[in-house]
């Protein structure tokens, strides 16, 4: 028996979809088991991938890693093992830049078994009983918080990463570009008109908004009754299915004040191949089954996957199945900005990421001063 192990994250929309293509490739080679452990979101954002490739065949990789992977060795190019006709097909079925952000230097380093960026989630229900609408500019998602009912208020995931996914959403759709991933500074007007937004979400925003994550965030809204909207979260279409918790979430674009829902900072996970992978062909054989369009809106969305794949965003039954997820945020995913991926980036996003939560929290400097910092460490962390 040969067994090739794969690490993903700690979630139904990362572990389920996934031990289901193992059991199928099983079905097709049956001397082929594939194991996957999990590790915790937070683990997943910020968990260095020398550390897995050691010992994991299959890794799914949050795109800001590459630059550090491939600087150490630890992928295999897809180019070398993938027919340049199903790299095509991957690239035009791309939803925003979920392919493009697996491209490095270029070369192919690992495949969109997921799209993800931030949208905005909002509880149908709440917002049907008090008469009210879904936002969609900045100006209507203040004035949504003087009209939601008793007990019901707005939430903002601002654990550090996510603070920083705001922000660097915020910038781009304010300024028009990913700035750092452009080797540009981020202008302070713009650095500071994002700040002074977030701390004005903050201050209507749910009292655990600043201790909880994307997935503690649906948690909390899917259970209670306590967030009616959510302006800039990561998307989990699991949440839009009926009966997977107590409330169903269903999700939009994120707000903008120009009638665009542009800059959202684009999240999705690859599926790539460790270079210590001893069993290359079955990994790229299973790869090539997962990211295939016809897995991805068959059994990986009916297993509670998240697809690459735009065929299935684009899909009747895929949408009817998730409450309409992937149509209602297909042009948030499409108009999104994506993270600079150098070597060295993770330990920025970190740094820069507990840096603005605090600044939200407390505010003590001018939001200038932060801006320049941020700028600063950004040239100082690249290797």
């Amino acid at each position: 028996m040969i067994t090739i192990r794969g690490m993903t994250w700690q979630h139904e929309r990362g572990v389920d979809p996934l031990v289901a293509a193992a059991s199928d490739y099983n079905r097709m080679h049956q001397d082929v088991k594939i194991e996957w452990d999990a590790r915790s979101l937070q683990d997943f954002e910020n968990y260095p991938l020398e550390l897995l490739a050691d010992r994991y065949d299959l890794i799914m990789i949050d795109h800001p890693h590459l630059g550090a992977a491939i600087s150490e060795n630890l992928l295999l190019p897809l180019d070398d093992l993938l027919s340049p006709s199903y790299l095509a097909d991957q690239k035009l079925h791309r939803v925003g830049l979920s392919f493009d952000s697996y491209t490095w230097e270029g070369r192919q380093w690992a495949l969109a078994a997921d799209a993800a960026a931030q949208i905005a989630a909002y509880r149908e229900d709440l917002l049907q009983a008090a008469g009210l609408e879904v936002p969609r500019s900045w100006d209507d998602v203040f004035a949504l918080v003087k009209k939601l009912p008793k007990g019901s208020r707005i939430g903002l995931p601002l654990v550090p990463v996510h603070a920083y996914a705001s922000y660097f959403t915020l910038c781009a759709q304010i300024g028009g570009e990913a700035f750092w991933s452009q080797d540009a500074d981020i202008p302070y007007a713009v650095g500071e008109e994002a700040l002074s937004v977030l701390m004005n979400l903050l201050a209507v925003s749910h009292r655990q908004s600043a201790t909880v994550d994307p997935i503690g965030m649906y948690e909390l809204m899917s259970t209670t009754n306590e967030i009616a909207y959510v302006p800039l979260i990561y998307g989990y279409s699991n949440y839009a299915r009926e009966a997977f918790r107590p409330s169903l979430i269903r999700c939009t674009n994120i707000p903008s004040s120009n009638g665009s829902p542009s800059g959202s900072m684009i999240g999705g996970v690859g599926l790539a191949i460790s270079s210590r992978c001893k069993y290359r062909e079955h990994a790229v054989n299973f790869l090539q089954m997962t990211v295939s369009g016809d897995y991805q809106k068959s059994s990986f969305v009916q297993n509670g996957g998240q697809p690459g794949h735009l065929s299935a965003w684009k899909d009747a039954e895929v949408n009817r199945v998730t409450n309409g997820f992937f149509k209602d945020t297909l042009e948030t995913l499409e108009l999104g900005s994506m993270r600079p991926r150098f070597n060295g980036y993770i330990g920025f996003q970190d740094r820069a990421g507990a840096e603005i939560q605090q600044f939200l929290l407390k505010g003590t400097e001018s939001s200038r001063t932060l801006v320049h910092r941020l700028n600063q460490w950004v040239h100082d962390y690249k290797k």
